[in-house]
């Protein structure tokens, strides 16, 4: 008998993985997986932060824990691990939303030093979370790695070039790990976000001249709210998205159309 359509979004009994959530639109992916059932780590930097999240989502019934990690360090992230497995016993799903972009500047003005650390949090620190993750994920059958990058991923943005690079990289880092790992179960997919209200992307959507500009050429006239990123990753991280794996999928408004 078909399955039904509910039943595709359940995620009861999973444990789910969220970095950079302490705000934004990683928080809203982890109130959001949260409400469908998942067993949610909530990580980020600072421990008080994550802290504070996890703490709201629990007093709202929902099953979650704070783990402090910088997905920039590589021990940081085999302690996230480690910790996730200690609380709940396994790893079903990984959102890697963490990111940084020190920089807003012409390629010709940004350093080394600037290059190596957006490499570092954006794209080495999804690969090493995700590749920890894999035995785990495989030993219960399977999951989902979820990438959050980002539309300066599909095109170049002025100012954002070293990001915009580290976000393409993520793009093809995550069709890399579908194509590998697809025979294990594990499924991966990435979300490429447009502007989205957050404290991130504050320097654009205050500035009331460049909003003004964005939304006239913007199809749906608005921009993006976290909850429009969280319900994507919520199917992708579903079985509602079973058959899904190495596709890339915009929340954009229609900014790439």
């Amino acid at each position: 008998m078909p399955q039904r359509i509910r039943e595709l979004f359940a995620l009861a009994g999973k444990v789910a993985v969220v970095t950079g959530a302490s705000k934004g639109i990683g928080e809203a992916i982890a109130r959001g997986l949260a409400e469908f059932g998942a067993k949610v780590v909530v990580s980020s930097r600072k421990q008080e932060a994550v802290e504070a999240v996890a703490a709201a989502l629990r007093q709202d019934g929902l099953e979650a824990a704070a783990v402090a990690a910088h997905v920039g360090d590589p021990g940081a992230v085999a302690r996230l691990v480690e910790k996730t497995v200690a609380l709940f016993g396994g790893i079903d799903v990984v959102v890697n939303n963490a990111a940084v972009n020190p920089v807003y500047a012409p390629l010709l003005e940004v350093d080394a030093g600037a290059l190596d650390k957006i490499m570092a949090v954006n794209v080495r620190g999804p690969l090493e979370l995700a590749r920890r993750a894999h035995p785990l994920m495989k030993a219960r059958g399977g999951g989902s790695v979820v990438n959050v990058s980002s539309v300066a991923g599909i095109a170049p943005i002025p100012n954002l070039g070293l990001y915009g690079a580290s976000k393409a990289a993520l793009i093809n880092l995550t069709k890399a790990m579908a194509r590998e790992w697809g025979r294990d179960g594990i499924r991966a997919n990435v979300i490429c976000p447009g502007l989205i209200r957050t404290k991130f992307s504050a320097a654009l959507w205050q500035d009331e001249k460049v909003l003004e500009g964005f939304l006239r050429r913007l199809p749906l006239g608005r921009i993006g709210e976290p909850e429009d990123v969280a319900g994507l990753a919520v199917f992708l991280a579903a079985p509602a998205s079973q058959f899904c794996t190495g596709a890339v999928f915009t929340a954009d408004g229609g900014e790439t159309i």
